[in-house]
Formats: structure tokens, C-alpha cells, sequence
């Protein structure tokens, strides 16, 4: 029994190491495959042409975005837009590459200027839960709890099972419960300090609600 026990050892730790050669494996391609795209579709080297129809420049640019190239992407999305006003294409098709250009800014902290890029992807497209979700997320990181509510109970509309606007909402719900505590309180304490003059007032209670913005564990990017 006690000579089986290495072996048992050993076998589970070729099976580790073969697991990990296998993700480490497939990282590397996915990224010569990026590389490989890039130089493909003109997007390194100062001599590459660059393309100009928007299928082609919104392809580069998900592979920029996957590469987390994201002011390279932002860049490459303008021009497919500036692209498709003089080839027209598909409102869907506007919407992904509107969508696609408010993440890669939302990225950026440019959280403004992705809102305008959000909701021009739902104006060629109303029925889009991810730009839906996407809108309500950068309205949190602007302070617009209420606005970015209302958005996720849309996305939820479209799509009752859809797992991000649930958990962005009771997200939201539990820091709607704890400012209301918060503000009792501050009212209890504001009430004691005016009926005992006598006593030491205690400083106002700070606010516990955290981040209006901490992100959800999928760039379900939103993408």
C-alpha cells in the first residue's frame, strides 16, 4: 500500500503539468494567431496599408480589443465608422462597432463619452441587453444609480435570464440599503446633538457605500 502512494502522487502530478502545458499551449496560440491578424489586416508597422472598408477595420479592432490595445481600437473603430458613411451598412451592423467604440472608451475612463457611443448602438439597435448593460454600467461609474437601474430592468425585459443585469442590480439594491441606514443614522445623530447640548456631539457618520462602479467579475465584456 505504502509503494502505490508515490505513484499515485506522481501520476496526479503529470496529469497537473500536462493540464498546465495545455492552457499555457493554447495561450500561445491565440496570441501568434492575434499577431498573425494584426499584421494581416494593417495594423503594425508604419508601411502596412491600412484598410478601409468597415467589416475589415472592425475586425482589426477586435483583435486590438482583445489584445487590450484599447486606444489603438478606439482609433480603428472611428475610422470604420467614418468608413460606413460612405459605404452604408446594416443598422446591427452599426450598432456592434457603436457598442465595440463605448467599451474600448469605458476602458479609458472616458465614461461620457462611451454613454453617447452606447446609446447610438441602442438607437440603430433598441433591443441589444449587452449595450443595454454596457449603458447602465458606465451611468453607475457616473454616479447615476437610478438612471442605470431603469437600464438594467430593460436589459432584463429582453432577457430574463440574463445574469449581468441581475447582479449589477442587487448590486445596487445592497448600496440603496446602506445608504438608507446610513442617512437614519445621521438623522438619529443629528437629533441627539440638538436635544443634549450638554454632551459631546460625535462627528457625522460616513457614508458606506462603496464604488458605484466596481465591476462585475464578464468583460462579460460586454462586447
Amino acid at each position: 500500500m505504502n509503494d502505490l502512494l508515490p505513484q499515485a502522487y506522481l501520476i496526479g502530478l503529470i496529469v497537473l503539468l500536462g493540464g498546465a502545458a495545455f492552457v499555457v499551449a493554447r495561450q500561445i496560440l491565440r496570441v501568434r494567431r492575434d499577431e498573425t491578424a494584426l499584421v494581416r489586416l494593417g495594423g503594425v508597422g508604419s508601411s502596412a496599408e491600412r484598410p478601409s472598408d468597415p467589416g475589415t477595420l472592425y475586425e482589426l479592432a477586435s483583435v486590438q480589443l482583445r489584445k487590450r490595445l484599447y486606444a489603438e481600437a478606439a482609433d480603428t473603430l472611428k475610422q470604420a465608422l467614418k468608413a460606413a458613411e460612405r459605404d452604408p451598412i446594416p443598422d446591427e451592423a452599426r450598432a456592434l462597432m457603436e457598442n465595440a467604440l463605448g467599451f474600448t472608451l469605458a476602458a479609458q475612463s472616458k465614461y461620457p463619452v462611451a454613454i453617447r457611443h452606447y446609446r447610438a448602438a441602442l438607437r440603430a439597435k433598441p433591443e441589444y441587453p449587452v449595450a443595454l448593460n454596457n449603458l447602465a454600467f458606465a451611468l453607475e461609474k457616473q454616479l447615476k444609480p437610478e438612471e442605470a437601474r431603469a437600464i438594467y430592468e430593460q436589459a432584463l425585459q429582453l432577457e430574463p435570464d440574463n445574469k449581468t443585469a441581475r447582479k449589477r442590480l442587487r448590486t445596487l439594491d445592497r448600496r440603496r440599503g446602506v445608504l438608507q441606514v446610513d442617512s437614519a443614522t445621521s438623522a438619529d445623530s443629528g437629533l441627539g446633538i440638538e436635544a443634549d447640548s450638554l454632551g459631546k456631539p460625535s462627528g457625522p457618520s460616513r457614508s458606506k457605500a462603496g464604488d458605484p462602479g466596481s465591476q462585475q467579475g464578464t468583460n462579460d465584456k460586454a462586447a
